[in-house]
């Protein structure tokens, strides 16, 4: 059997197990070596290449940004849009979307969305005799737009993968990002209406004045980001470390919730899920090392096209494909374990290096709020309390949603590939 198979397989059985998946990419690698009787010493050498990447420094930076901002920042978010929106039927829901994309801005994390975001909204809307399946389902739902919105950790990992501009990757991202959020919104509303969610006094002109000075400090922190990147003053990594130092010195000086004494356990918490992503990142160079020695792309490639010829055809089926693996198993081990394997296929078919890569984030993040692993929907559904069938029902309106937008975003390249070429003409 090819060694490449093995690899995938068995990594595969190890994450449904339960194993962490940085340690299960290790071991399938390492077995993978050993069967295919290929230089062990690969191992090593190339985990460490594979980690020495400036544009990799971005995750902690990001990661610790998330989690500097999940206090006071986070509330000023939501005061402002509660203000501009609370008078409108379902406005909690409407909230939820629209705080989490602009999170997402910051983070570039599902699960930090969710919980940041959940963990306020999700008990003001069951305060608000919001159904709890609903309120668990909406905002998970809109968890996934942290790894699609530009700055995306997906993306990265993909970019570092590939080699493709990180840069061109968030541009890319943009759209398509912007777009799910206002399909969801949509939703939210007329659902909303149907079922008569209450609605909440106006705010006056004074009010929103008010609300919105106070909060003008926060809502800069992502036009910092995106502006910062798009207008080509720093690369993502400096926009990472920019919006760190933003993040802390709000919290410290402006809004004053973030304390000293806390600060050890946020970068510690920082560290953690940074290495785990690291480790990840650094044996997919290996484990990306075997499967093409393998052969197994070519294998792949063949077999696709001799099943059809057709451009239209063979995408539906990766994207089949991307959607069942990222039900199944952590998103940023399917990017470092399918990159390799699909990418020649991907390349015949004309399709950009660019556009695979938001087609692929936004595959792996609908697995993020689908089971068996779900890992937004599960954190989400927990946030409220509720019976899991109960926010699946309700979630499912949503992900179908989110379905449908994919195949525009896989049909229409101009979605992706418009604004980083006009961009990067400028």
């Amino acid at each position: 059997m090819n060694v490449g198979a093995i690899l995938i397989i068995l990594l595969l059985v190890l994450s449904v197990l339960g194993i962490p998946v940085c340690y299960a990419l290790g071991i399938s690698t390492l077995a993978a070596l050993v069967l295919g009787d290929m230089p062990r010493v690969v191992l090593a050498q190339k985990t460490f290449t594979g980690m020495d990447s400036v544009a990799l420094l971005a995750i902690p930076f990001f990661m610790l940004a998330g989690n500097l901002m999940s206090g006071s920042v986070n509330k000023k978010l939501i005061a402002f849009c509660n203000a501009l929106l609370g008078w409108v039927r379902g406005s909690l829901g409407v909230i939820t979307v629209i705080a989490s994309a602009i999170f997402a801005a910051i983070s570039g994390s599902g699960v930090a969305t969710v919980s940041a975001i959940g963990g306020t909204l999700i008990p003001a809307m069951k305060k608000d005799n919001y159904p709890g399946g609903f309120a668990a389902a909406v905002s998970s739902v809109a968890s996934i737009l942290g790894p699609i919105i530009p700055p995306s950790i997906f993306l990265i990992v993909y970019g570092n993968a590939t080699e493709t501009s990180i840069g061109s990757l968030f541009m890319a991202a943009v759209f398509p990002g912007i777009g799910l959020a206002l399909l969801l919104i949509i939703y939210v509303l007329l659902y909303s209406r149907k079922h008569k969610f209450p609605a909440h006094e106006k705010s006056t002109p004074k009010q929103i004045v008010k609300i919105s000075i106070d909060s003008v400090w926060a809502l800069f922190m992502p036009i910092l980001v995106l502006g910062g990147i798009f207008l080509g003053i720093f690369t993502a990594t400096e926009a990472a470390a920019v919006t760190c130092l933003y993040a802390l010195l709000v919290g410290l000086f402006v809004y004053r919730d973030l304390k000293p004494k806390n600060l050890i356990k946020i970068f510690a918490d920082s560290g953690v899920t940074t290495a785990t992503i690291l480790i990840l990142v650094g044996f997919s160079k290996v484990s990306s090392w075997v499967v093409v020695s393998s052969g197994l792309p070519t294998v792949v490639l063949n077999t696709f096209t001799s099943l059809t010829s057709s451009k239209i055809v063979v995408l539906l089926l990766v994207n089949i494909l991307l959607l069942i693996v990222g039900m199944l198993m952590d998103a940023n081990a399917a990017i470092v374990m399918l990159t390799p394997l699909l990418l020649p296929l991907i390349t015949k078919l004309g399709v950009s290096t660019v556009q695979f890569g938001v087609i692929m984030s936004l595959n792996l993040c609908i697995g993020l709020v689908t089971p068996p692993v779900g890992t937004c929907i599960l954190l989400g559904n927990t946030i409220a309390g509720e019976k899991l069938e109960n926010t699946l029902v309700s979630a499912i309106p949503m992900i179908l949603i989110s379905l449908v937008w994919l195949l525009f975003v896989t049909y229409v390249p101009e979605l992706t590939i418009w604004l980083p070429s006009v961009l990067s003409n400028n």
